[in-house]
């Protein structure tokens, strides 16, 4: 059977070994960096097909004030 000094300097040293085997600290969170809106290719998928339809409903109510004018021009 191993003597006291012996079991007292392997406890110690078990000691120093679990306490140097401890997790880092955490850090906080940070938040993620904000990106410049419009540049990426998912946000033009998004606004292209927006954009073509506002084009296309100006155009149309353009037709359409110029049909009324026409129609009010010609006497109706």
């Amino acid at each position: 059977m191993p003597d006291k000094p012996t079991i007292l300097l392997s406890s110690c040293a078990m000691l120093l070994l679990l306490a140097a085997c401890n997790r880092p600290p955490v850090e906080p969170e940070q938040p993620p960096e904000p990106r410049a809106a419009g540049h990426t290719a998912a946000s033009r998928a998004l606004h292209e097909p927006l954009d073509k339809a506002k084009a296309v409903e100006d155009a149309t109510l353009k037709a359409a004030e110029a049909q009324r004018q026409a129609i009010e021009a010609a006497g109706g």
